[in-house]
């Protein structure tokens, strides 16, 4: 196939053949490296918005806590490392949001419904 293009190109000089390969390779770049940083983007973005009080976190530091206050406005979260010890950090320092296993499973699984007629 590849041949063909190039003697096509060198014969007659067709621009299109020298177009569609860049294009090609613009494709799988977009789809490679843009779309899942993108996805990933998003997710984190999704992550810092859900954070509640309560939660236990991991930060992008290494240090795992549980955070005891959001302030949404100053964009700012305070995270209890240790019994007594809490430091305050901007939301985005969050790396992940740590689960038990078990909230993990009933998060994936679908609610049922009481149905009256069984």
């Amino acid at each position: 196939m590849l041949a063909l293009i190039a003697q096509n190109s060198s014969s007659n000089g067709n621009p299109l053949t020298l177009f569609v390969p860049l294009l090609l390779m613009g494709g799988v770049f977009y789809f490679l490296l843009i779309r899942p940083q993108q996805r990933r983007m998003r997710a984190q973005q999704a992550l810092i918005a859900a954070v509640q009080v309560g939660d236990e976190v991991l930060t992008t530091g290494g240090i795992f806590g549980t955070v005891t206050e959001v302030d949404d406005d100053e964009g700012t979260i305070s995270v209890e490392i240790a019994p007594g010890t809490r430091i305050r950090m901007v939301k985005t320092g969050i790396s992940r949001r740590l689960v038990d296993e078990e909230e993990e499973l009933y998060e994936d699984e679908p609610e049922e419904e009481d149905d009256p007629s069984s």
